[in-house]
């Protein structure tokens, strides 16, 4: 016998995405009752990693009351210097510097240990959620009342909203049949921890080298997170590397700016490729996050880009709620894809942009981009733009990316 559970909104994932969601969702609106799909238990992850948090995504957090309990172990960005290098130079040439404020005393970008941000949305949501993990989708359907998701275990949950927050290869979006646009970059992103011997005082460095970009990205104490673009083959080699191998190739890789180096867990590596669904929506259906699109990281706005769906989703969804209209209905799917479009696109043609741009060791490009560097860092107004939009913030944007709550 097949046991039924019925919800206001039903997200499929767990990861950050999906538990900013649940949590702005169940903090706005009283008595909304959402549940939590995942294929693995909900737990915070054995994860070593960081992830740059910009400001108008720390400014949901705060108004959601959890960044008291990530800033303890977050480190500020107080300041980035970008560099340009051809394959054999000694030298990194400095091109362009941004200070690291929106406005004084704060910061435009925090690094945060992925455990922490994980332990701090778990315990803020705390059993304001229905968690249903691990449960593997069989399949979907709906019809003008609701969505009706099946278990393969037999059980049925129902909800107006079916969210997919299931990530690049989402299960719901390939049922929803969307298809997406999508480009291989042919280059493999790398991520490790480091420990440094010289103080990195907040500052993050990005290396533009011609395979891709190189970032060292400030954690608290002498440590940094590293974020860097190889081809496939190098990647593969030094992926083979012990650590000590390891540390010597990050040291020359980073022109030796924070001394030596010494790896703290092992290299990881993943495929880049630039993705974006055709539709963020489906009937009942909603695509947050890497489901509905995937950037390059050149510029950390990856997570940032799904976090300010959330922001958007979930004032689409409490907004109706509050009205009394159907917040999985057309209008208020609509109103949410047109909110998200824009920023999409212009992020991923940015990231895509500087990708191609800087990975490269052709002179003639060389010399014109770091032209376009240099002409950037004189021109102040064009800095302070760049830097709000990496910041996430805008005046028009959805209430909780400026602080305030839904």
């Amino acid at each position: 016998m097949q046991q039924h559970s019925s919800f206001d909104v039903i997200i499929v994932g767990a990861g950050p995405v999906g538990l900013t969601l649940a949590l702005a969702l169940t903090q706005s609106a009283r008595g909304i009752r959402v549940a939590i799909v995942d294929r693995r238990p909900v737990s915070v992850p054995r994860d070593n990693r960081a992830s740059a948090i910009a400001a108008g995504v720390r400014r949901s957090f705060e108004a959601l009351g959890v960044w008291s309990q990530m800033l303890p172990e977050s480190q500020a960005i107080t300041a980035m210097r970008i560099t340009d290098s051809g394959k054999n130079d000694i030298s990194r040439p400095l091109f362009l510097t941004f200070d690291g404020e929106v406005a004084p005393g704060e910061a435009f970008a925090h690094m945060v240990p992925n455990q922490t941000s994980a332990r701090a949305l778990l315990e803020g949501l705390g059993a304001a959620a229905t968690v249903i993990a691990p449960a593997e989708v069989a399949s979907y359907d709906v019809d003008s009342a609701q969505a009706r998701l099946n278990l393969v275990d037999g059980r049925v949950l129902t909800a107006p909203l079916l969210v997919a927050a299931d990530g690049a290869r989402s299960a719901l979006r390939t049922m929803a049949g969307i298809d997406v646009f999508a480009s291989d970059y042919e280059q493999t992103g790398l991520v490790a921890t480091i420990s440094h011997a010289v103080p990195h005082e907040g500052v993050a460095y990005e290396h533009f080298r011609p395979a891709g970009p190189f970032a060292s990205l400030p954690l608290p104490g002498n440590r940094s997170s590293l974020v860097w673009t190889e081809t496939g083959e190098a990647a593969k080699r030094l992926l083979g590397l012990d650590r000590a191998a390891l540390a010597l190739e990050i040291e020359a890789g980073m022109g030796s700016t924070l001394g030596a180096v010494t790896v703290e867990d092992d290299l990881a590596g993943f495929p880049l490729r630039l993705q974006i669904a055709k539709a963020f929506v489906a009937p009942r259906l909603a695509l947050v996050g890497d489901a509905a699109h995937v950037v390059h990281p050149i510029s950390g706005q990856g997570l940032n880009l799904g976090l300010k769906d959330v922001a958007a989703l979930a004032e689409v969804v409490v907004s109706a709620i509050r009205l009394g209209l159907d917040h999985g209905g057309v209008e208020a799917l609509e109103r949410y894809q047109a909110w998200r479009r824009l920023d999409v696109a212009g992020m991923a043609a940015m990231t895509d942009t500087l990708n191609r741009l800087f990975s490269n060791d052709t002179a003639p490009v060389r010399a014109l981009r770091d032209f376009g560097l240099s002409l950037v860092d004189r021109t102040g107004p064009v800095k302070s733009a760049l830097i709000r939009t990496a910041a996430g913030l805008s005046a028009s944007g959805p209430r909780l990316l400026n602080g305030m709550p839904i």
